[in-house]
């Protein structure tokens, strides 16, 4: 008896040693830092029936982290922080307005903006700087007055300058070769946070959200999942060399913050966009005199188109460069320049790189035959030079106001008018509460040609006085009153 129970207790010591071990070796083993890597399986090994073999891929971590570090340092200190403040005056809309002065109030907002120049060049978004009377830029520690340049609402950017010199431009990058999957860096001052920076992947390109409002939008935006949140509007998209390759402007969010889905205004864009506004004081915008649709299944059943490239010409403007070249309404853009055309985002932005006076060599489908067809690209006159904006203020109305092209007069299908530019909130055009973008065409059945016609009526008017136009919308509207 006194056997068995020593080769018990033997047996137990013996089991609770070894099972002590194992736990020692198993917690060490534990503790220690479990490093991935990538491995790559050799095919041919299992074909022949050997053992598979493994090669190691070297991780990229510390490549990416150099890359987002040197990234970062050559474009913060390109990037601003912008400050407005916009004076308005509103009134109730009940006959309380015949006895009170009208309420007035400030508007403060922010953003981002992007030094282009050693000389004080800075680009930013039309929203960030859109009805603002002051203009302030903070870089660094300093504060300066910034005065607009010019602005493009069809790309939605706009120049402002800084009295100042050896500013620290960022670099211009191709925003052509720019891929999708490529590392990303967004930078800006989302909720007045300054110089933060935040990294992500380009995730499409070419993408039309149909955000921009203007007659002639440009969306071709660089979508990436690269943070952008309110404050980011206006800042720098740069690749992993730090280079601008767009500018950040819109977010789809249900709740105003980051979802998932960043879009910038490619960097090509941007530099011509920029050139121009220096240069002549507004875009050197090129027309094709059509408008254009993309090829979706149904459309390509109807008109048995087996493939869904291209782009379909929905409308030709009369004697607009289109109809010059001899294009017709169903007409399927194949090719431009030897470039398949593979969305009408696609031909907006090569357009939109484009100067009037430029040729396209097009291959267009019709009828199931394909042609060839040469279109030159015109200005909002219907011409091939040079246009420089001209707008006419009037003082004593406190506004300002420019005649209306050609071809946005083709498009609305008015023969005349002229559009209020800006006004004074304080002034006696506020009073009228005719809103800026508007389209007079008409004073009291009287044709308005140019904007010193419109203003001198006013000057002189008395009486019963009806002023009718188009508004941004393009709906026919009229303002009566008695002066």
């Amino acid at each position: 008896m006194k056997r068995i129970l020593f080769t018990a207790v033997i047996c137990s010591l013996l089991a609770g040693g070894l099972g002590a071990a194992i736990a020692i070796h198993i917690t060490s083993a534990a503790s220690e830092p479990v490093t991935a890597s990538y491995t790559r399986m050799e095919p041919s090994t299992l074909s022949q029936g050997f053992t598979p073999q493994y090669t190691e891929l070297a991780p990229r971590t510390a490549d990416l982290d150099r890359d987002f570090v040197l990234a970062s340092q050559k474009s913060t200190s390109s990037v601003v922080f912008i400050q407005t403040l916009g004076e308005y005056e509103y009134r109730t809309g009940s006959w309380l307005d015949w006895f009170f002065e009208p309420r007035a109030s400030q508007q403060i907002s922010s953003g981002s903006g992007v030094i282009l120049s050693k000389d004080g060049y800075i680009v930013t978004n039309n929203h960030v700087i859109d009805d603002a009377d002051i203009i302030r830029v903070v870089h660094g520690k300093k504060t300066f007055e910034a005065k607009l340049i010019g602005t493009d609402p069809s790309t939605d950017l706009a120049v402002i300058k800084v009295d100042q010199t050896d500013l620290p431009a960022i670099t211009f990058g191709n925003s052509n070769e720019v891929n999708v999957g490529e590392w990303v860096l967004a930078v800006g001052n989302p909720f007045n946070l300054t110089s933060t920076v935040t990294a992500g992947i380009v995730s499409a390109k070419g993408r039309n959200i149909n955000i921009l409002k203007d007659k002639f939008p440009i969306e071709s935006f660089i979508q990436t999942d690269a943070a952008i949140n309110p404050g980011n509007s206006g800042g720098a998209l740069v690749n992993a060399d730090g280079e601008l390759i767009g500018i950040n402007t819109a977010i789809l969010s249900r709740t105003g913050s980051y979802a998932g889905y960043g879009f910038a205004v490619p960097a090509n864009i941007v530099r011509k966009v920029f050139e121009d506004i220096k240069n002549y004081g507004e875009v050197q915008k090129a027309f094709t005199g059509a408008e254009f649709i993309d090829i979706n299944s149904e459309l390509a059943a109807k008109m048995d188109l087996s493939d869904l490239s291209g782009v379909i010409i929905a409308n030709v403007q009369r004697e607009g460069a289109a109809a010059k070249a001899e294009l017709q309404k169903g007409d399927v853009i194949r090719e431009v320049n030897g470039k398949t055309i593979t969305s009408k985002a696609y031909l907006e932005e090569l357009i939109g790189n484009m100067y009037p006076g430029d040729q396209l060599q097009l291959v267009v489908e019709r009828d199931g035959k394909r042609l060839s067809k040469k279109l030159v690209l015109t200005n909002r006159e219907g011409t091939t030079g040079v246009i420089r904006r001209e707008t006419f203020t009037s003082d004593w109305l406190g506004a300002t106001f420019e005649a209306v092209s050609k071809v946005e007069r083709d498009l609305i299908g008015i023969s005349n008018g002229i559009k209020v530019v800006d006004y004074k909130r304080t002034g006696i055009f506020a009073e009228l509460s005719i809103p800026e973008g508007f389209i007079v065409t008409h004073i009291n059945n009287t044709a308005i040609d140019s904007p010193e016609e419109f203003a001198h009526i006013l000057e002189r008017i008395k009486g019963r006085v009806i002023i009718s136009g188009i508004d941004k919308r393009g709906r026919k509207v009229y303002y009566p009153y008695y002066f």
